[in-house]
């Protein structure tokens, strides 16, 4: 085989594997959004590099849940919680609905925190930008189909390169860097526990479940077609969690170093600009707006699925206003309720968002309980349903994050 040939073979393998991108890259990168990148930001100014092995087993954790939501998806064409009201009735899917709502509702409305801090962070005013970007985004979901959608989604991913360039930028000790990363340094604080909890929260996400599953679902994923899904998804999971460690990383070799704590990702790229320069505050800002934007357009829709599944009412991208009216009003709901509270001149956006994760934290453990129910269904996904492996790390990692929600109500 010439090198020619080789090349040209080498190309059209990237090409396949670019077009195979999706719903697992857009939910592992939505997940990286404003409240995450708050999140990862307060840990490295906090902790130093003590929380990158954290990062290193959520990342095998989102893995197998994310999988298990896919599959789900694609065996049965159906989203999440319309499995759950078909199996196990109302009770258990209202539980569901009302905390992914609630959750969702600090989180959803963070993202427009988000887009308002990274415009005035770049000299833009909010009352400019944020309703720009809400009419933006609602056009491009309520006014595209599937297809479209998810490209524009993949483009926004892109946003990733501003924090890996900054993290080189603020030029890390990679020795102590790759140590932490192996070792755990964990602590019996609640503080600490607290702030754990919450990057669970912000990476493996109920939200995130119910919206890959349903979007691989409308998406019209088959099994002959899901390996290629599979690796969307684990390429997703690791290449998100790789840039919530390239955050950390950042943080932790100028704010850490410097002993400067921050509770928001702005105060993040504010504190970077006399430490590492105006590049890597404007990278950050840049990184901010662009995670802020992709998540701004999925947790909204997360919850609409989500909602319209539960209740039994159509759903869809690929639908219109006349087929599927109420997925539109909630969607719609959604934008403008998330505009207008950040619109209020000083209000306190950072404890709604902190609370956001640790209720997704809190959250998780009882849609794990019935994900397990469901892949595990012979009924429902004959020879598809989970292996020992999947069972057993989704059960341990169920029992870890419950122990660690009793644990901060016994300390409180």
């Amino acid at each position: 085989m010439t090198l020619k040939t080789r090349l040209r073979y080498l190309g059209q393998r990237i090409l396949f594997f670019l077009a195979i991108l999706g719903p697992g890259l857009i939910t592992a990168s939505a997940d990286n959004d404003a409240s995450g990148i708050a999140t990862y930001s307060m840990a490295g100014s906090v902790y130093g590099y003590g929380f990158l092995w954290v990062l290193v087993w959520i990342t095998l954790g989102e893995v197998v849940v994310q999988e298990m939501a896919a599959r789900m998806g694609a065996v049965t064409g159906k989203g999440l919680t319309d499995l759950i009201r078909e199996r196990y009735g109302v009770r258990p899917t209202f539980f569901v609905v009302i905390g992914l709502l609630l959750a969702n509702f600090g989180t959803a409305t963070a993202q427009f925190a988000g887009i308002a801090a990274a415009s005035e962070l770049l000299g833009v005013s909010r009352y400019i930008v944020v309703p720009l970007a809400a009419v933006g985004l609602w056009f491009l979901v309520l006014r595209g189909s599937y297809h479209r959608v998810e490209k524009v989604l993949l483009a926004l991913c892109l946003y990733a390169v501003g924090y890996i360039i900054s993290a080189f930028i603020a030029r890390p000790p990679w020795k102590e860097v790759l140590y932490h990363a192996v070792v755990p340094d964990f602590r019996l604080e609640r503080h600490y526990i607290l702030a754990l909890m919450a990057t669970v929260g912000t990476t493996i996400t109920p939200w995130g479940c119910a919206y890959l599953q349903a979007s691989v679902a409308d998406k019209g994923v088959r099994m002959e077609e899901y390996r290629y899904t599979r690796l969307d998804v684990m390429f997703g999971a690791a290449t998100g969690n790789v840039v919530s460690a390239f955050v950390i990383i950042c943080t932790a070799a100028t704010l850490y170093v410097a002993g400067i704590h921050v509770e928001t990702a702005e105060q993040a790229a504010m504190a970077l600009a006399p430490l590492a320069g105006q590049g890597a505050k404007y990278l950050f800002s840049f990184g901010l707006l662009g995670a802020s934007l992709l998540a701004a357009s999925v947790l909204p829709l997360a919850s609409t699925y989500a909602t319209c599944e539960a209740f039994g009412w159509e759903r869809g991208i690929d639908r219109t206003a006349a087929e599927a009216p109420m997925f539109y009003r909630l969607y719609t709901g959604q934008i403008v309720l998330g505009t207008l509270i950040v619109l209020i001149p000083g209000i306190p956006l950072f404890p709604l968002m902190w609370l956001s994760q640790v209720a997704n934290a809190a959250l998780l453990p009882v849609v794990l309980y019935l994900m397990l129910r469901l892949a595990n269904d012979i009924e429902l996904m004959k020879q598809w349903r989970n292996g020992r492996f999947t069972n057993i790390f989704a059960t341990i990692l169920a029992i870890l994050v419950s122990i660690a929600t009793l644990s901060l109500f016994v300390g409180s």
